[in-house]
């Protein structure tokens, strides 16, 4: 054991058999146990997938749709004009424009979590990307957030806002994913999870060689992460289907 963690922590991974691998009910069971925090912790998913990152063919960028939310809140800002920048602010987005706000956002604005652009902005939108790249908050159109037609505008609004979320890979081949709050109900944690996972699955690149999913660990902001069985996680969210 860590001499890094305090009791709590020391007392919590004692109720963890590190030679076991739990099934998804089991583990979001375990997972309310073990959560000793006094704030209601993040929850998060935790992927090694047999990939290397090194290769373009075998990198993993994708979206899940997560039933119950993330509880969270995410603020969003729309690149767009005319038209589609009525639209945006009818559906409740304050932070929407074209050249001023990309120079809002070189001025230093970054209080958001992600942006969506009209297909037109993205020649503008560009030379944002040294920017917004790094931080993970560039449009694009694998993860749905560049927009060709503005009548699918508030659907994306939604999307987002409501339950979708966007995960890749980083440089060591793992992929970590928020999913919800402590608070969520063992029902809602797992529904979530198992739709991740689905999704981390079918998001496969073609490059991949071997054992794609290699392994799952529930975890929450300060907790022992929990190991998943991947086969049966992965058995379980092919079921949802």
């Amino acid at each position: 054991m860590s001499s890094k963690h305090g009791k709590k922590y020391a007392e919590a991974a004692k109720l963890v058999d590190e030679t076991r691998h739990y099934e998804p009910r089991e583990a979001v069971e375990l997972l309310k146990r073990v959560a000793f925090a006094n704030f209601d912790e993040t929850i998060e998913v935790h992927f090694k997938l047999g990939i290397d990152p090194r290769h373009a063919d075998q990198q993993v960028r994708s979206t899940a749709s997560l039933p119950h939310g993330t509880g969270k809140q995410v603020r969003v800002v729309v690149f767009a004009e005319g038209e589609a920048a009525r639209v945006a602010r009818e559906a409740g987005v304050e932070d929407v424009g074209s050249d001023d706000l990309i120079q809002r956002i070189e001025g230093g604005f970054l209080d958001f979590d992600l942006s969506i652009a009209m297909a037109d902005q993205m020649g503008k939108v560009g030379k944002l990307g040294r920017i917004l790249g790094r931080r993970g908050l560039m449009p694009n159109p694998r993860s749905g957030t560049v927009v060709r037609a503005v009548e699918d505008l508030p659907r994306v609004l939604d999307e987002v806002r409501g339950g979708r979320i966007e995960f890749r890979n980083d440089r060591t081949g793992l992929v970590h994913v928020p999913i919800g709050k402590k608070s969520f109900s063992e029902e809602q944690i797992a529904d979530n999870m198992l739709s991740l996972v689905e999704a981390v699955n079918r998001a496969k690149p073609s490059g991949a060689k071997g054992v794609y999913v290699q392994s799952i660990t529930l975890t929450t902001t300060m907790s022992p992460g929990i190991p998943l069985d991947v086969a049966t996680a992965l058995g379980s969210a092919g079921e949802r289907r």
